[in-house]
């Protein structure tokens, strides 16, 4: 197995810039990992890096692109100053991949900016849920016809503690084992999921065919176990970027983390060949979107 980690010396977040290997390594589902670039707290945010900043049943703090922070506990100055520093990290991670890929500039949705103060060993979840367990990220009610999901990371823990990340094998080599296992899709049941509003649109072939692997390979006990995989451990003060759709991928540990999601249209890729939708559109030898649900390939 080649490694899946990039490993790149950029130690000023406005000087990001692109190279072209960088590019195809991190659209091929390898992680870009900046070991010196990291988020610098302000004094007064170190307080903030308390799992209590969490409103009880919530998962993550989040910051919507309207400025609004929601799942925040604390006092009103206290979550203040939180959207601040969550609203600072925004900014900086689309500026490193303004540098870093400039050619999806223009063409990238902004998602929630989320700060992450849980500790991953102790969360109790459900094994489909389970993220600790290895996976490609795939929304069970939102399609997304191969729109790729682009992912920053910083690890902020104050205690020096890593965040650790088991990453697989590239996506062609897991959707070859876990094709095969997978349930036929159904367009009927497809439309009764959006008429229940189970989903928010119609789910295409792609979107089944992802979330089958999400859960085959979750499910999987000997794969879990034995694939492929190489543990990486993440430093406070570092980065790392990736397609969460195609690096396979399991956290396994850590606490206190902010995550920046991007959203890129399929097809505007540098290599749209290298897409998970291009590959399995690929290995089964026909269309996965645009049937029946109104949305081109």
């Amino acid at each position: 197995m080649n490694s899946p980690i990039v490993e790149i010396g950029l130690t000023d977040w406005s000087q990001a810039h692109s190279e072209p290997e960088w590019t195809r390594a991190v659209e091929g589902g390898k992680v870009l990992f900046f070991p010196q670039l990291g988020f610098e707290l302000q004094a007064q945010e170190r307080p903030l890096l308390r799992e209590d900043m969490l409103k009880a049943g919530t998962r993550n703090v989040s910051l919507g692109a309207d400025g609004v922070l929601k799942g925040a506990a604390g006092s009103e100055e206290e979550q203040k100053a939180l959207a601040v520093m969550v609203g600072r990290f925004r900014q900086q991670a689309m500026q490193l991949i303004d540098g870093l890929l400039p050619e999806y500039k223009g063409l990238l949705r902004l998602a929630p900016t989320s700060f992450r103060p849980k500790q991953v060993e102790t969360r109790a979840q459900s094994v489909r849920a389970d993220d600790q367990r290895m996976h490609v990220d795939a929304f069970p009610s939102r399609p997304n016809y191969g729109e790729r999901i682009l992912r920053v990371f910083t690890n902020l823990n104050p205690q020096g503690v890593p965040r650790v990340w088991r990453i697989g094998d590239d996506f062609e080599t897991v959707a070859r084992q876990f094709l095969p296992q997978a349930k036929p899709y159904s367009l009927w049941q497809a439309k009764v999921l959006r008429a229940l509003r189970v989903t928010k649109s119609l789910r295409s072939e792609y979107d089944h065919l992802m979330l089958q692997m999400h859960d085959l390979m979750k499910f999987d006990e000997t794969y879990q176990k034995s694939g492929a995989q190489t543990r990486m451990l993440f430093p406070p003060g570092s980065v790392w970027v990736c397609f969460s759709d195609q690096a396979t991928h399991a956290v396994m540990g850590g606490q206190f983390m902010m995550e920046q999601t991007l959203y890129l249209p399929p097809g505007r890729e540098v290599d749209p060949h290298s897409s998970p939708l291009a590959i399995l559109t690929r290995l089964t030898g026909r269309p996965l979107v645009g049937v029946g649900t109104g949305k081109a390939i």
